[in-house]
């Protein structure tokens, strides 16, 4: 979904706080159960260590390829066990760890280069404006998954390197709307009699500027994490992106796409917990992003 959807969002948002809107909402059944879903990840990858019955390394050649306990394999195997005889459950569990942590840390760098861009360019113009401007539209009419092949590919793989490279997908969105944001802004009254006080622009800004972007940069936010996760497990499946003896969700895919019609329990959960994950973020940020924009009246109260 493009980051241009959110921005009738904007009147929505100054007409009431976003935080008041979001806890006074009523969200659907489908929205709840997405919630759910999310509580259950995000509780899973930070008590892995407690949860997971095997260590994500642990090996035992002796049980290779063993189904699922539902379907014969040993009672501690839950989702059975891999080419190497590691547990598939705990691997599962430390695997949405890693991805998550690097969606997450990958987030906030996009989110924070994107919108101080578009404060920049809002707030300089001229020259300044025109560069940032054309960065975003080189930026958006790349195919960004080449790119970071390319750069892999050149560079080697680093955890760090993959988690900056993969935090620069998707700025170009966030500094559009910053800039949106911004300008319009500018032109409002309030705005002008705090410069005409004198208050220094960056603490105009922080303070009065940023809260009011908080709620539509949030919406953003949830549009483009599922595509961020998209692209490390693209880049772990395809060898790039986490590398052994580490382990992601992209990374067990990968490794059980030799082997879905002898042992399909090697890929599938990692594949089903990725289909959710980012199913379930994309309706929630469909959801916000609905519930903001003044067009579709207060349905979400």
């Amino acid at each position: 979904m493009s980051s241009m959807d959110v921005s009738p969002a904007i009147s929505g948002l100054r007409r009431r706080g976003w935080l008041t809107r979001i806890w006074k909402a009523r969200p659907p059944l489908v929205i709840g159960v997405c919630l759910a879903w999310l509580t259950i990840v995000i509780l899973a990858a930070l008590f892995a260590e407690y949860l997971a019955p095997f260590g994500y390394a642990e090996q035992s050649l002796l049980k290779r390829l063993k189904p699922p306990s539902a379907l014969g394999g040993p009672t501690e195997n839950l989702f059975g066990t891999d080419d190497l005889g590691r547990d598939v459950f705990s691997r599962v569990l430390f695997a949405m760890r890693t991805s998550i942590l690097i969606a997450v840390m990958a987030t906030v760098i996009g989110a924070t280069v994107g919108t101080i861009m578009g404060i920049v360019a809002a707030h300089c113009r001229g020259w300044v404006d025109d560069i940032i401007m054309m960065l975003v539209d080189f930026q958006a009419s790349v195919p960004f998954l080449i790119v970071a092949l390319a750069v892999l590919a050149f560079l080697g793989n680093n955890f760090l390197l993959l988690i900056a490279l993969i935090g620069l997908f998707g700025w170009d969105g966030y500094a559009r709307i910053a800039r949106g944001l911004v300008l319009s802004t500018n032109g409002q009254g309030y705005a002008f009699a705090i410069r005409t006080l004198g208050v220094h622009p960056a603490k105009v800004y922080i303070r009065h500027v940023l809260p009011n972007m908080l709620g539509i940069i949030m919406v953003q936010i949830t549009l483009n994490f599922p595509e961020i996760i998209l692209l490390e497990t693209s880049l772990s499946f395809l060898g790039l992106g986490v590398q052994p003896p580490g382990t992601s969700l992209g990374l067990m895919l990968g490794e059980g796409r030799n082997y879905l019609t002898t042992a399909w329990w090697m890929g599938i959960p990692a594949g089903t917990v990725i289909f959710l994950t980012t199913l379930a973020i994309s309706l929630i940020g469909d959801w916000l992003r609905d519930m903001f924009d003044p067009n579709l009246g207060d349905n979400g109260e």
